[in-house]
């Protein structure tokens, strides 16, 4: 009978505690959409510049999601965007780096 004792938070997306995290769920919003464009643009070897700085700043704000996050949930989404951000930092890196072949 423990079940009954428990709240249903299978409708929630972000916050499985039924809590609000104003924070958090804007660090994974954020950690998404720069992962997803750095991962999208590093397959263009012309976009190098956007595809490392956009991974770069994903990459940090995904590690201080990671950090502050409360909830399986939002580590599981700030996960595939630092996944994502990861591979198009390094693969925008390849191409040419944050500075395109200044330094």
């Amino acid at each position: 009978m423990a079940q009954a004792l428990r709240p249903n938070t299978a409708g929630s997306l972000f916050a499985t505690d039924g809590k609000p995290h104003p924070l958090q769920d804007t660090l994974l919003a954020v950690t998404l959409v720069l992962g997803l464009t750095a991962f999208i643009t590093s397959f263009f070897h012309s976009l190098h510049l956007l595809s490392s700085w956009t991974g770069l700043v994903a990459i940090l704000t995904g590690a201080y999601g990671q950090w502050v996050s409360e909830t399986t949930r939002e580590r599981f989404g700030l996960i595939l965007g630092l996944g994502a951000a990861g591979v198009g930092f390094f693969i925008g890196m390849a191409h040419g780096g944050l500075f395109g072949g200044v330094w």
